[in-house]
């Protein structure tokens, strides 16, 4: 019983390096092409180091909820240098994990345009939520729209401190 577990164990340790090393891509002289962790013996074949990720497996960003969500229901909110305000707005859209698109009204003549169309007025910050916008911050208020539009209330990994 421990024969095979330690046979298997041998050979996982050893694939691993190769599999996060170089790779080296080379055709020979009769056209073919080949793929190899060490560069071709002979030295007078071009070889082509190809770069990669090595083993590293790809994970999603956000959860399917809140996929689904953004696709429904996208998030824009525009907000600019205004302070704290909007300072914890953006903090509440990143600590929940909410994808949004930022328009800064001050930076743009065409958003502050779109804007004024939306509210009627220049004032920051404003969530807009599958097109229906919301005037200031009040995190319970946003909250609660979020929840209406499917978002979830914590994100799929934690935002860094």
């Amino acid at each position: 019983m421990k024969r095979p577990l330690l046979l298997i164990l041998c050979v996982a340790t050893s694939i691993g390096p190769a599999l996060g090393g170089e790779l080296y891509r080379w055709v020979d002289e009769r056209g073919k092409v080949h793929y190899g962790d060490q560069p071709p013996v002979q030295k007078n074949m071009k070889s082509q180091q190809i770069s990669g990720k090595g083993n590293v497996v790809e994970v999603a960003k956000e959860t399917y909820a809140t996929t689904v969500a953004r696709e429904k229901s996208p998030v824009t909110l525009y907000s600019n240098e205004c302070g704290p305000v909007c300072d914890q707005a953006k903090d509440f859209l990143k600590q929940r994990g909410v994808p949004y698109t930022l328009k800064d009204p001050a930076k743009t003549p065409e958003t502050a345009l779109e804007l004024k169309k939306l509210i009627g007025a220049l004032e920051v910050p404003v969530l807009v939520i599958g097109g229906k916008p919301e005037k200031g911050f009040l995190a319970s208020t946003w909250a609660a729209l979020l929840d209406e539009a499917g978002y979830p209330k914590a994100p799929l990994i934690p935002p860094k401190p």
